[in-house]
């Protein structure tokens, strides 16, 4: 059982039914309540559209960004002067590591070198990625120390991302249980909210108004994955 199924399975005990997992085996549903209601689990989060599915903009994001702490640091202590944080942005298609390496050495390199004296503090990588290199005031033990990176393609407003998202997991999900369905007379799916963690009373309406009701569905949950707005049901 995922993350996600263990907080779909509090919330279904919460409501005071009788929880199965996995009922007929590895495939849909997830869940089955009171004997009679299958459950179907899937993380919200924010996706790209592939020619083979939903792909969580995470899932490549989170190597790139630890690939480059690692190949930051690899430049070693600083010499006489200051270390230097670096800050980027990539965008969509993300280059890979290796390509982003065979760029980057030689600007990074020129500017520990310099002691980042007369050269440039922003650089932008055939529009996929722009470095910024900031002083740090205080002694570190790398000369480029990792700042962070952003994916230019995450973020966004909320709101429309987790209305969006909600369409796309709606989609995949009816898709995949559609060879199941005459098993079970009612069907719910359940979200665990990764971008808004949560609906309060404001977004409430306006996620009513734009999502309705699902004919392929008889209920509809939104989950804060840390219990502290309540559950959100359509």
């Amino acid at each position: 059982m995922d993350v996600s199924e263990s907080v779909a399975q509090r919330y279904l005990i919460y409501r005071g039914l009788q929880v199965t997992y996995e009922p007929d085996g590895n495939v849909t549903p997830d869940f089955l309540a009171d004997g009679g209601i299958a459950v179907e689990v899937r993380r919200l989060n924010q996706n790209e559209v592939t020619p083979s599915g939903l792909r969580g903009i995470e899932e490549d994001a989170i190597p790139l960004h630890m690939g480059m702490r690692t190949f930051l640091t690899s430049f070693g202590a600083p010499t006489s002067g200051p270390s230097w944080f670096v800050t980027y942005t990539v965008k969509r298609p993300l280059p890979t590591l290796k390509a982003l390496r065979k760029i980057l050495v030689p600007y990074l390199t020129r500017f520990k070198n310099a002691d980042g004296v007369g050269v440039e503090r922003e650089m932008r990588v055939d529009g996929a990625i722009s470095v910024r290199l900031h002083p740090a005031s205080d002694p570190q033990t790398a000369f480029f120390v990792p700042g962070g990176g952003d994916d230019h393609d995450a973020g966004g407003f909320v709101l429309s991302e987790m209305i969006r998202n909600v369409r796309l997991c709606i989609e995949e999900k009816t898709a995949k249980t559609s060879p199941f369905r005459s098993r079970y007379s009612e069907w719910w799916l359940v979200l665990v909210d990764r971008i808004g963690f949560g609906v309060d009373a404001f977004d409430q309406r306006i996620l009513r108004q734009e999502l309705g009701i699902h004919p392929d569905w008889d209920k509809i949950v939104l989950l804060d994955p840390y219990g502290q707005l309540p559950p959100f049901e359509l």
